[in-house]
């Protein structure tokens, strides 16, 4: 709560402390976004400090625009909470008084400290970034860039090899750590002026949203020379920024410092108007967390090898592992891959067992398939009523996971609480908006509710993550192909789909196969309809109508299964 005998003066001068800060300067989205609420709580108008208002005043957004549909300033709230809890860890506050903003709210507080001393912490050692001096006999700066780079990717690897090579087998065990540096500016000029100022800063957000990560921030790329104490990373990302005539051109790429070797490297380019505009930089940030945070990314290689290589895990079981072995299961959504997730969070610690990651986790496998530590003959109904306990303690011990809602939202959808599913997939996009699992489950809960044109620039981005996207990711581009008359596409698409949900993914290959004229697919997809048990139970649209809520989807569904044979008497009763 804010301190009723701070007065103005006082409190700009802090705010000016803050803007003046290196790592706030480089994202001048999130110093504007600061100057704005502070100032507007200082004339008295904080009551009129909402996500519109913040939108249209400070991000430039049209008096239009709609906070349900669009998270910037949400977003955006979450990186300049983030930002002020690491200024605060790393400076003495010299003046006495800390501008905060809580959790929920746009509104900030200001709160007065004691002006002591206090001993330097490691985040405290990151220096700002200083200019780079030019080179004698008229090299070029970006050469001089480029290679002090490579002396930094060197360094690092040496340093690491005076700690000793870890085996393998102890790497895979315990999350990956990555440093981030500020990309290289290649062209003349400070580096607080290049175009990717403050990439490193988002990138260090939107990476550190992931309890499996373990993320630190490297400062200026020419600065760190000098290894942060403490053990190595075991990943470096980088990059650089090239102006070429109107376009500006980032590089980013992943080293791994123990082998000296880029494991990963992606280009992306932005027209040159747009490279600094706060909605670049998200985008930019985005795009390079979701292919290399997701559980098939390259930070995670290693252990995900190691447990699909069947391998015996017995005694090794840490957090991280399980993590991995969930996302296997995940991928796949086969019983044997659920049994030894379900076992490796089993064999954790008690204190483990009960972390919020864990109990979130725990919660999809059993609710999802029956647990062999559960009691045998545990009914559907049983097994979602516990998991739903274990949910809302997982909830409870971090309400700002994406993963912990993602989970919830998959409980609900199973449950046939669509409207509530798809409010818990909103919460865990706009946590972690860099998760391709929480993207790709809110695009199909959006499609399946009728908002497919919603749906689609979150599937797209969620595809985008890897070449190996999961089989259950292709219900939301299959109704993009369908929608668009591409019927060949739609029927690969739904024949994936298929593999992981045998009620909605023949259905959707009888529709694609009809479009494509395509008999021999019709005669394959339709026995599997009507041999689906829960479609026998209750009637095929019934069920349907659990799971779709879009009423003009269901219509179409229906006049394609009187077109492929189905009995009209099974479409709305059990047969």
């Amino acid at each position: 709560m804010t301190d009723p005998a701070l007065n103005r003066e006082d409190i700009l001068v802090a705010l000016e402390r803050l803007l003046a800060w290196p790592e706030m300067a480089r994202s001048p989205q999130l110093a504007r976004f600061l100057d704005y609420i502070v100032r507007q709580t200082l004339d008295g108008e904080g009551k009129s400090i909402k996500a519109y208002s913040i939108a249209v005043d400070v991000f430039g957004r049209t008096s239009d625009f709609d906070p349900q549909s669009d998270p910037i300033v949400r977003v955006q709230a979450r990186r300049l909470r983030g930002l002020l809890d690491e200024y605060y860890r790393a400076t003495d506050a010299e003046d006495g008084i800390q501008i905060r903003l809580p959790v929920g709210r746009y509104i900030p507080e200001f709160v007065a400290t004691e002006i002591n001393p206090a001993p330097v912490s490691p985040v405290a050692e990151i220096s700002p970034t200083k200019p780079v001096a030019p080179l004698k006999r008229g090299l070029p700066r970006s050469w001089f860039v480029l290679a002090a780079i490579a002396v930094v990717v060197a360094v690092l690897a040496f340093w690491q090899a005076s700690w000793g090579p870890p085996p393998v087998q102890a790497e895979a065990l315990q999350r990956p750590t990555i440093t981030v540096f500020e990309f290289a500016n290649l062209d003349a000029g400070p580096v607080g002026t290049s175009p990717a100022a403050g990439l490193a800063i988002e990138l260090v957000t939107d990476l550190t949203q992931f309890e499996n990560i373990e993320v630190r921030y490297g400062g200026g790329a020419e600065n760190s020379a000098e290894p942060p104490d403490g053990p190595p990373s075991d990943f470096v990302l980088t990059g650089s920024v090239k102006v070429e005539g109107r376009t500006a051109q980032f590089v980013a790429w992943l080293t791994q410092p123990r082998t000296g070797k880029v494991v990963w490297e992606k280009t992306m380019s932005t027209p040159l108007e747009d490279a600094s505009n706060p909605a670049t930089m998200d985008a930019l940030s985005r795009s390079l967390t979701l292919e290399i945070a997701n559980s098939r990314g390259p930070l995670h290689r290693v252990a995900r090898q190691l447990v699909l290589s069947g391998a015996p895990l017995e005694g090794q079981a840490t957090l991280y592992l399980c993590r991995v072995l969930f996302g296997v299961f995940r991928d796949s959504e086969v019983p044997e891959d659920a049994e030894r997730a379900s076992a490796c969070y089993f064999s954790l610690p008690a204190s483990q067992q009960q972390t919020a990651e864990a109990l979130a986790a725990t919660a999809s496998l059993i609710a999802e398939h029956a647990n062999p530590a559960d009691s045998i003959g545990a009914t559907l109904a049983d097994r979602q009523r516990a998991a739903a306990v274990s949910l809302q303690r997982a909830i409870g011990l971090n309400p700002l996971s994406g993963f912990v809602w993602e989970q919830e939202a998959r409980l609900h959808d199973a449950q046939g609480r669509l409207l509530t599913a798809q409010s818990d997939y909103a919460s865990s996009v706009q946590l972690n908006p860099a998760s391709a699992d929480g993207l790709a489950g809110f695009a199909r809960s959006l499609a399946f509710a009728g908002k497919l044109a919603e749906a689609e620039p979150w599937a797209l981005a969620a595809a985008a993550s890897s070449v190996d996207t999961p089989n259950w990711y292709q219900a939301v581009p299959a109704l993009i192909e369908l929608r668009d008359g591409q019927y060949a596409e739609a029927l690969a698409s739904a024949a994936a789909y298929t593999k992981s949900d045998a009620e909605i993914g023949p259905v959707l290959g009888i529709m694609a196969a009809q479009g494509a004229e395509d008999e021999g697919a019709i005669g394959r997809y339709l026995p599997k309809v009507l041999e689906a048990s829960s479609f026998r139970r209750l009637g095929i649209l019934p069920r349907l109508r659990e799971r779709i809520s879009d009423a003009a989807l269901i219509a179409q569904i229906g006049d394609a299964l009187l077109r492929a044979g189905a009995p009209a008497a099974a479409l709305e009763s059990a047969f």
